[in-house]
């Protein structure tokens, strides 16, 4: 018997073979990202171990005596009560001691540790347990709220295990991490995920958040996220949940952010942050539009007291472009870009105005010693109202300045009436606003405002941007010319 050999037509041979090769790339995919994914992770966690700590801290919780009797004077039960408030007599209530856990890891053999701020804040004792099961005090070298970062210092006549900072920046959404910590007093817990977001901001100016699913529970506060590699990606910090346990939101501040904030409490006991001095806003889409620039990108100055920006030459209505050699995104980005500058160094700030850019030299201070001071501008003109885009204004008079509670020094437009079914409305805008600039010019009288809506108008603007205070407080707010 001879064989017979299977002629598949041309059209249909492509696709089957079309089929067998979709069929084999996938298997190949699928066989690619089951050899990412560890086998286990007890190698890791063995080798990481050593280097992260308990922390138990101990507080004098100060004695509560609750409301005093009140005994009217001569009554007999008068010296009875006396003597039973007397915190000198034997059973009186006296102070307490509270006890709170929390995590931390050594990140030098000479002995110093990472944790949160909020977890030795206010502590009288902090006692460190390591992996060996010895137990050490430790003292505080610095601290910092904004970032919930602390430094401790412990004494040991033994080289300490410790472990390194990652970049955190090359760290990527799909990432393994592990979290390390003492999770409900249950010490040197291990949990695995991965990075499920990044660049998250929860309350502080400097924020940088790591989000992750692996399981961070009350106790894990100040443990490390540590990348495959077995270096420090974030310090876990907070968790998100309705009931106070974990449902895999947790944040860990990203290693990027506290690198710095460590090496300054290592060598100052404190944060020293660059500062710029300006006040600022996001760039609104109508806003670029207003004012010519071509993305909505930077970060727009809203107001420049005394400080290194205004020696400089930055003024309110610039858009801060880039700082330092980094594009600037937003404000966020360039407060933290600028709170990690070394004060005191000259730095190049290009700033959008008058539809080009222009490079000036700032000297950073420090934020910490920063006062800002609201510039002074002219003097207001005389009272007279008028309705226009939607607001009925009055320059700023001596009395309305007193009405509302202004400085002597502050000029411009009073807002008296927003009607409601304009966009002045829609944006914001209310009564007792006052209206300094229109089109990144001062503003004193309606003439001035009249004449910047007419050039805009000229320019082919669809908007004008007008800097509002309110409570000394500035934004820009651009409203449409249609």
């Amino acid at each position: 018997m001879t064989s017979q050999a299977i002629t598949i037509p041309n059209p249909a041979r492509a696709a089957w073979f079309i089929a067998l090769g979709l069929a084999f790339l996938v298997a190949q995919t699928l066989m690619a990202a089951a050899q990412n994914r560890p086998g286990s992770f007890a190698d890791l966690a063995e080798t990481i171990s050593p280097s992260v700590v308990n922390i138990t801290t101990s507080t004098t919780v100060a004695a509560s005596t609750g409301p005093n009797p009140i005994v009217p004077e001569g009554s007999p039960f008068e010296d009875f009560f006396r003597d039973f408030m007397d915190p000198n007599q034997p059973g009186s209530p006296r102070p307490r001691r509270s006890s709170a856990l929390g995590s931390g890891f050594v990140i030098s053999e000479d002995g110093f540790i990472v944790t949160n701020n909020h977890v030795i804040e206010a502590a009288d004792e902090i006692k460190i347990e390591f992996f060996s099961g010895d137990e050490l005090p430790a003292k505080v070298i610095g601290r910092d709220p904004n970032t919930d970062i602390a430094v401790l210092k412990v004494e040991s006549d033994e080289p300490l295990p410790f472990v390194n900072f990652g970049d955190s920046d090359v760290a990527r959404v799909g990432d393994w991490v592990m979290a390390m910590g003492n999770p409900l007093g249950q010490g040197f817990s291990v949990s695995v995920g991965i990075i499920s977001a990044r660049g998250r901001a929860l309350s502080g100016s400097y924020d940088d958040y790591i989000q992750t699913d692996a399981a961070i529970n009350r106790g894990n506060s100040g443990g490390p996220l540590f990348n495959m590699d077995g270096d420090v990606i974030g310090v876990n910090t907070a968790i998100l949940s309705p009931n106070g346990g974990s449902i895999g939101i947790g944040f860990a501040m990203s290693a990027n952010v506290v690198t710095g904030v460590v090496q300054q409490l290592r060598e100052f006991g404190e944060t020293r942050r660059g500062w710029l001095g300006v006040r600022i806003q996001d760039v609104e889409p109508d806003v670029a539009e207003a004012i010519g620039l071509a993305d909505a990108v930077g970060a727009l100055v809203t107001d420049v007291p005394d400080g290194p920006a205004k020696e400089a030459g930055i003024k309110a209505g610039d858009v801060i472009v880039s700082f330092d050699g980094h594009d600037v995104l937003d404000t966020r980005q360039l407060v933290r870009i600028v709170g990690a500058t070394e004060v005191g160094k000259a730095v190049r700030v290009v700033v959008f105005r008058d539809g080009g850019t222009e490079t000036l030299m700032v000297t950073l201070g420090r934020r910490e010693e920063a006062e800002g001071v609201v510039p002074a501008v002219a003097p207001a003109n005389e009272p007279i109202e008028k309705d226009l885009l939607g607001l009925t204004v009055t320059p700023l008079t001596d009395e309305l300045r007193e009405q509302l509670g202004f400085g002597e020094g502050l000029a411009g437009l009073v807002v008296r009436e927003v009607d409601e079914s304009t966009e002045a409305h829609d944006k914001g805008l209310r009564a007792g606003d006052v209206i300094t600039e229109a089109g990144q010019q001062k503003v004193v009288t309606l003439g001035d405002l009249e004449d910047r809506i007419e050039e805009a108008r000229e320019a082919g603007r669809k908007s004008l941007l007008l800097l509002v205070r309110r409570g000394g407080e500035p934004r820009f707010v651009a409203l449409s010319l249609g």
